[in-house]
């Protein structure tokens, strides 16, 4: 018997990308229908589940309702009256806020993007995404973008024609996990997907004429796997070109089987010298592609690694070799003010205003070159 999704109230799930920052949420599925991942966290011990189309467009009209109610107080000049706003918001159920909250969050950065949740929203029926689709568009028409996670594995079993629809109906990027293009890699983090699905499923959304977010992620391989890595993963990605390379470094979190792998030995996450020659490697093996590389996470060793390729593919290489040049104890300062959150790239190390910050950090905590990486995965687990 099929369970019935009794409506509780405006959903929003637990992620979305760094890029969708502003982004109005929509939750159209719960958690991930795969949820095997070995270094993902975010779904564990949570049940996949669809959501009711009704229950999507319930929470809908909540947020059209109330970006209506804001439009209203805040014309003709979007100035927003703060006593009128918090009447507005006294006025909501506590059970209503949190749509209430969304709304105002969204009016406020200018309403351009909606990104689609959870984990893999594409594996809803064909016609029902379209239906949502349509109806956001008929209730949010000038939006820019509308956004979602999908997996390959589920793009791959779409039909183009279906996938065509959903770009006519207005969904407009797929951000999808690749991880990995190696396919020792890929069955040893359980991902569900091969290189040539990932392929596959890229040249299709490719094909639908929806931009294509791919995320890769240094470390992954392990100090075993590191150039394999590197170099499947670059092939792949030169066989889809994609709009977007998003790099999101391996972060070894509590809770997940990589952590227990790592406990045990079976896995040995490189350090962050060894993941930097690895994202070296990758970015000067992506040929003939025209994708930009975005490093848009606090993980990520190079924060200004971002570039169009080929144009800015040296450059780019530029950065991670000025990193090289360090001497050693110089590079301790710059990982540490890098996961502090005080530097962006090399060229930060010698101007920016918190280095003694960064040097009073590294003493007080002893950091050296032979035990700088034990310390910085500690750190990276705040941001995961």
């Amino acid at each position: 018997m099929k369970k019935i999704d009794i409506y509780k109230g405006f959903e929003q799930g637990p992620i979305r990308p760094p890029s969708e920052s502003n982004s109005l949420l929509i939750r159209l599925t719960r958690n991930c229908p795969w949820n095997l991942c070995t270094f993902c966290r975010v779904y564990k011990k949570r049940k996949f589940s669809l959501r009711a189309i009704e229950n999507i467009i319930k929470d809908i009209d909540f947020l059209h309702g109330y970006i209506q109610k804001i439009e209203q107080i805040a014309k003709p000049d979007r100035y927003i009256d703060s006593q009128r706003i918090n009447t507005l918001y006294n006025s909501c159920e506590k059970k209503d806020r949190m749509a209430f909250n969304a709304a105002m969050n969204w009016y406020a950065t200018g309403m351009k993007s909606i990104f689609l949740q959870d984990a893999d929203s594409l594996i809803m029926k064909p016609d029902d995404i379209v239906f949502v689709l349509e109806y956001i568009k008929k209730c949010f028409p000038d939006v820019d973008r509308i956004t979602s996670y999908a997996r390959s594995h589920t793009i791959a079993r779409i039909k183009q024609a279906d996938l065509q629809r959903m770009a006519t109906a207005g969904l407009n990027r797929i951000h999808v996990g690749m991880e990995s293009g190696s396919d020792i890699v890929l069955k040893k983090i359980k991902k569900g997907a091969t290189k040539g699905i990932h392929i596959k499923a890229g040249l299709k959304v490719k094909k639908a004429g929806i931009q294509l977010s791919e995320y890769v992620m240094p470390g992954l391989g392990g100090i075993d796997y590191s150039i394999e890595h590197a170099l499947e993963t670059a092939s792949a990605l030169n066989s889809i070109n994609p709009e977007f390379i998003r790099i999101r470094t391996l972060a070894v979190t509590n809770g997940t089987t990589l952590a227990l792998e790592a406990k045990t030995g079976a896995f040995e996450k490189p350090s962050d010298t060894m993941m930097a020659k690895e994202l070296r490697l990758f970015i000067e093996s992506l040929d003939g592609i025209e994708s930009y590389i975005k490093s848009d996470h606090i993980l990520n060793l190079f924060e200004t690694i971002n570039g169009k390729l080929p144009r800015d593919k040296e450059k780019m290489i530029g950065i991670i070799d000025q990193f090289f040049e360090f001497e050693p104890q110089k590079r301790v300062l710059y990982q540490m003010g890098r996961r502090m959150g005080y530097f962006r790239g090399p060229d930060d190390l010698d101007s920016s205003p918190h280095l003694e910050k960064v040097k009073e950090t590294c003493k007080l905590y002893g950091v050296t070159p032979e035990n700088v990486d034990t310390i910085i995965d500690e750190l990276m687990k705040r941001f995961v």
